[in-house]
């Protein structure tokens, strides 16, 4: 069974295989997230990082797995209730368009490793290094209590 070391914990693949990961680029501050902090980042409610780096957000593409966990636990919408929120938020000029749609996992995994101020969601089973893994509300993937799943 294969291991994976994120932020001091092993975690075998089993344990992670639903789970889906909070990546950032490596040199970005943030080490946690809450819930409710993800929410505002994944709705375009927060735009900045405590740096001023600007926030981009890299979402998986329509019927994903990972898309569907988010949809779910973070915006409690569906696809179709999610796409209206961006169309309107657009029409309301707050903001100009919504995340940018990723088709894998990889390509998450190299927009996040090459853009300072990017931030994705990808199944923790393809976590490999070169991205930072964030607590959400405090745990990993794979741990007790982890909310994305």
């Amino acid at each position: 069974m294969a291991v994976i070391t994120l932020a001091g914990a092993t975690l075998s693949f089993a344990q992670t295989a639903q789970d889906v990961a909070v990546i950032v680029h490596p040199k970005n501050t943030v080490d946690n997230l809450t819930m409710a902090d993800l929410a505002k980042i994944f709705r375009g409610e927060r735009q900045y990082w405590r740096s001023n780096l600007p926030v981009l957000v890299l979402l998986r593409s329509s019927g994903s797995h990972e898309r569907e966990v988010l949809l779910r636990n973070v915006f409690h919408m569906t696809e179709s209730e999610y796409k209206q929120y961006w169309v309107s938020k657009i029409m309301r000029a707050e903001a100009t368009s919504p995340p940018t749609d990723l088709y894998s996992n990889g390509m998450a995994k190299e927009g996040v490793a090459s853009i300072p101020g990017s931030i994705a969601c990808i199944s923790a089973a393809d976590l490999r290094p070169g991205v930072k893994v964030v607590r959400i509300n405090g745990h990993l993937p794979g741990e007790p209590g982890y909310p994305l799943h």
